[in-house]
């Protein structure tokens, strides 16, 4: 059963694991300074973190996510549509109007993901 909860230290090794195999350019710099917040950091998990996201408080009612990942093994099971899903009901309810986030433009399956996301 899966879950999304505030990341911890604890979290780190696993998922740094998960950031390297994830992301053609990781940050680990930014995931080691999340998991210590801010900025934000929460984990999908399934029994063990199997996905993240770092989310940048902004001015405005503006939230930034400059990193969400999920296990290679994980993906297409609907685990990056479950955290994103969560994350804009969570900013949402926090008072943030608008989310933005990058990706890189030869990513075409992110590109795809995200665009089916609104």
């Amino acid at each position: 059963m899966t879950e999304i909860r505030d990341g911890r230290p604890a979290d780190l090794s696993r998922l740094r694991a998960i950031q390297s195999a994830a992301l053609a350019e990781p940050w680990p710099e930014l995931l080691e300074t999340a998991v210590q917040g801010p900025p934000a950091l929460y984990v999908l998990t399934d029994g063990r973190p199997v996905g993240y996201a770092i989310v940048v408080a902004e001015a405005d009612g503006v939230a930034y996510v400059p990193e969400l990942a999920v296990d290679p093994d994980e993906q297409g099971l609907g685990r990056g549509s479950e955290l994103l899903s969560w994350l804009c009901g969570r900013l949402a309810s926090e008072g943030y109007a608008e989310l933005r986030l990058t990706v890189q433009a030869a990513d075409e399956r992110a590109r795809r993901f995200y665009d089916r996301h609104g």
